[in-house]
């Protein structure tokens, strides 16, 4: 549980956060919507994003079935009925690889977003931490212990909490660092889609007594038209928008929460 000496609470989402997924998971999409359309359409990164300014399409299975959809209507074209356990599957094999045991697939493309020491810095200035993410839990730990350093982290993964826009995860996250909701510290979640920022609209009219900001994070394969992007999340209800998790600072999150 979170120590009495804590001030704040700051929980993050994973993907677009802590690691790059533009050639990971959004890659796995890609391939998978190109398989079950007959190699007839690959979506963009654009296009996937303009489907999650949505709010709805956070997990990419989902997403992945529902451009797959999309596609054929907009042919003029009756879907066809794909088994969603083969969509997952194709969709696993191209991320974790023929044998997830070894992670040949795209998983060994991804680039870490954040340090250790980052997380380091905000535990020792009063700011307790934990991830709140749509990402499986195999996939999530692996980029928290085996690269990020991190020891059995607070994790809330897709196996244990609706999806996001629902705040169920964020609150089972928080419910795992602090001992006594009644200290009411302030809690930003951190994000980079629509789907995040929601999350914390959702959670704020459930407890508004308790002051909850949200911040947007612009991935990588965004920053080359970071103004749009930005204007999303803003439109979503974040507070801040920054390009990389690490401008972050402790000392900007406490102005939030001051000025929030």
């Amino acid at each position: 549980m979170i120590p009495t000496m804590a001030k704040a609470i700051a929980l993050f989402d994973i993907d677009g956060v802590v690691r790059d997924v533009s050639t990971s998971y959004r890659q796995a999409l890609i391939d998978t919507v190109n398989h079950f359309t007959q190699g007839a359409y690959s979506p963009s990164q654009m296009e996937i994003d303009q489907l999650k300014t949505e709010g709805l399409w956070n997990n990419d299975w989902e997403a992945s079935q529902e451009l797959i959809r999309r596609y054929f209507i907009n042919q003029a074209q009756l879907p066809p009925m794909i088994d969603f356990a083969q969509l997952v599957s194709f969709f696993q094999h191209q991320y974790w690889g023929p044998d997830p045991q070894h992670c040949t697939g795209y998983i060994c493309q991804e680039s870490v977003l954040m340090s250790y020491d980052y997380l380091s810095q905000l535990t020792d200035e009063g700011i307790f931490w934990g991830f709140f993410s749509g990402a499986e839990r195999p996939s999530a730990e692996y980029v928290l212990q085996t690269r990020l350093g991190t020891e059995s982290p607070v994790l809330v993964a897709m196996e244990d909490a609706p999806g996001k826009p629902d705040p169920t995860g964020l609150l089972m996250a928080l419910a795992q660092l602090e001992s006594n909701w009644d200290d009411n510290r302030p809690v930003v979640y951190v994000g980079d889609t629509v789907a995040d920022m929601m999350v914390i609209n959702n959670v704020r009219e459930r407890y508004p007594q308790r002051r909850w900001v949200g911040v947007g994070v612009i991935p990588p394969h965004a920053h080359n038209r970071s103004a749009s992007y930005l204007q999303n999340l803003r439109n979503a209800g974040a507070v801040k928008v920054v390009q990389h998790v690490h401008e972050l600072t402790p000392d900007l999150i406490y102005s939030l929460f001051k000025n929030g």
